[in-house]
């Protein structure tokens, strides 16, 4: 199959490139190689790398000549909490999204794997004794800076059970990053009616592995972490540290995402791209202290309006229609991480 891959020169994107030519594929990358992913990017890694803007029509309609299917990863990724952000995240993922698939429906290419996120669940939902499955508030700030960190039930105030989200959870984007994700997938899926294509939108948990970048907004907090203790530093862990994540080695990523690209064949679906077994921030800045013999974490109380408490989703529809399951251990990528 030919594949058009954009975003391959990132973090992500380099792992589904291998994995796709792993598998046999004909593979051509588009990405723009923009600095604040790509710091230490210099000319061309690629031979087949087309270096060009998602919203270049001109480039895509090149790019896409000769095209069976796209997996779609280019995006301005982030914590999205700034509002001076929101129109980079709009320009860059909902514009870029739309110049895509505008360009797909000129070139007849009827097959997208799209990368999206957990993010568009913002805080999934809650289990309250009182008033069963409710979805929780936004936090604020006042209840941050005091400490009290997990989100109540927005009916009567009492502390929710958090529970795991499947893909019929309904969109709630608390940030510009969120919202431009779940732009990403309505725009594909208008697409789709449109055209007669299909859609596969894989809603990726907290990725890492090796070539995460470091010391940028767009990191995660295993890369900032991992920094800090090559510095002789303690991680710094925000709130309490007890907010709960699903971290994803980023090869399990690119093979569920190849996986699809292959499979998919008709309509529009979603997808939860994750290990399964949800740690907390804590966990992990405990695992990567342990793995390079560091200094235990700190944990600071500070915190991020607009990021949320826990998400943790079910990915059982990928394993049971797929039969994609996750090969790498927590504990083993945390030191693999660590090495890196």
């Amino acid at each position: 199959m030919r594949v058009l891959l954009t975003g391959g020169a990132g973090f992500i994107g380099l792992h589904v490139l291998r994995e796709l030519r792993s598998r046999g594929h004909e593979v051509r990358v588009l990405d723009s190689l923009r600095p604040d992913v790509h710091k230490s990017a210099s000319g061309q890694p690629e031979p087949d790398l087309l270096k060009a803007d998602v919203r270049d029509a001109s480039a895509l309609d090149h790019a896409l000549h000769g095209v069976d299917a796209v997996i779609h990863l280019a995006a301005k990724v982030g914590l999205g909490v700034d509002v001076n952000d929101m129109p980079d995240y709009a320009l860059s993922n909902d514009v870029g999204t739309a110049e895509l698939l505008a360009a797909m429906a000129r070139a007849k290419v009827l097959r997208l794997t799209l990368a999206s996120s957990m993010v568009v669940y913002g805080e999934g939902f809650g289990c309250c004794s009182q008033h069963a499955q409710v979805r929780p508030a936004p936090r604020n700030e006042k209840d941050l800076a005091a400490g009290r960190f997990e989100p109540p039930c927005p009916i009567c105030g009492d502390p929710l059970e958090m529970g795991l989200v499947d893909e019929t959870a309904p969109y709630d984007p608390r940030n510009a990053y969120a919202t431009s994700k779940v732009a990403q997938e309505l725009y594909a899926s208008n697409w789709a009616r449109l055209t007669g294509g299909s859609v596969i939108a894989l809603r990726y948990h907290n990725v890492y592995g090796p070539g995460m970048p470091r010391d940028t907004p767009y990191a995660g907090v295993a890369a900032i972490f991992t920094s800090a203790l090559k510095r002789g530093e303690a991680p710094q862990v925000f709130e309490d540290g007890c907010q709960r994540r699903d971290f994803v080695h980023v090869r399990d990523v690119a093979a569920a995402t190849v996986l699809a690209c292959e499979r998919h064949m008709g309509g529009v679906r979603a997808y939860n791209v994750g290990s399964g077994t949800p740690r907390t921030v804590g966990d992990m800045a405990v695992a990567l202290s342990a793995a390079l013999d560091g200094p235990k974490p700190g944990v600071t109380g500070g915190y991020r309006l607009g990021d949320v408490r826990h998400i943790t989703a079910d990915s059982m529809r990928l394993r049971q229609e797929f039969g994609w399951s996750p090969q790498v251990r927590f504990e083993d990528g945390m030191a693999e991480l660590a090495r890196q």
